[in-house]
């Protein structure tokens, strides 16, 4: 039994000598020329896509939605600045730098909310 699939093997490992060495895979926008092979061991397949496809964001990234953000780059920078601000001076905040600074501001704050609460 072994050795009637040992022939089988080397049958399946021989290589054509007509078969190619190298196959490059291109897609080419508009009228764009084709690129021709270099040599006869290379094989050149091209895609054709619209012109006005050119610079988009391939679609299976586009439809993504881990590649896709849920909130603007402005919504996270103000939600990184607020995570931020107890190490910043004005925080009432044993942290950082002046921190003990806001807690009159915090107080007054405070007294509002309750002012406006009681109304």
């Amino acid at each position: 039994m072994i050795l009637a699939a040992a022939p089988a093997s080397a049958s399946a490992q021989e290589v054509s000598p007509n078969t190619p060495q190298r196959t490059i895979n291109i897609t080419v926008y508009g009228d764009d020329a084709c690129p021709k092979a270099e040599s006869e061991d290379e094989i050149v397949v091209c895609g054709r896509r619209p012109e006005g496809d050119r610079y988009r964001i391939p679609k299976a990234l586009r439809d993504d939605p881990a590649n896709l953000s849920a909130t603007s780059w402005t919504t996270q920078m103000e939600a990184l600045d607020q995570d931020m601000r107890y190490t910043r001076p004005d925080s009432c905040s044993a942290v950082g730098s002046f921190g003990q600074t806001g807690c009159f501001q915090e107080r007054i704050r405070q007294w509002r909310a309750e002012r406006r609460q009681s109304r």
